[in-house]
């Protein structure tokens, strides 16, 4: 398995949980495991922020993969095949390249302005 196929199927797996999470028919335990699991993939806050050599990598390449290898185990399994499919299903949809790029070209606008103002203040 190449590192690319590894990092897709986490992505796909993170969210595989995050749909069990919000399933009324997930157990208790199994429901706050992912969401904890989910939370923490997809939040940009990390325990060890990223910039921080090494380590602040190493939260992400071992607690994010142990959580979701937990909380895979805890789901039923006829559950975790149903989410599998409409998360592989997602990601099979089209990405929109002209979109975000306008939102990009939005945001930079925003940002150039904002410095344009601040500059003219200070001056």
């Amino acid at each position: 398995m190449t590192l690319r196929t590894w990092a897709r199927a986490l992505k796909r797996d993170a969210h595989v949980v995050w749909l069990c999470a919000r399933d009324p028919r997930t157990p208790w335990a199994a429901k706050a495991v992912a969401l904890l699991v989910a939370a923490y993939a997809f939040s940009p806050l990390d325990l060890i922020p990223d910039f921080v050599p090494v380590l602040g990598y190493l939260d992400d390449l071992i607690l994010v993969p142990a959580g979701l290898w937990l909380a895979l185990k805890l789901i039923p399994a006829q559950l975790l095949a149903e989410h599998r499919a409409a998360a592989e299903a997602v990601a099979a949809r089209p990405i929109s390249r002209i979109a975000a790029g306008a939102v990009l070209a939005i945001w930079a606008a925003a940002a150039i302005a904002t410095a344009l103002r601040a500059w003219s203040a200070a001056t």
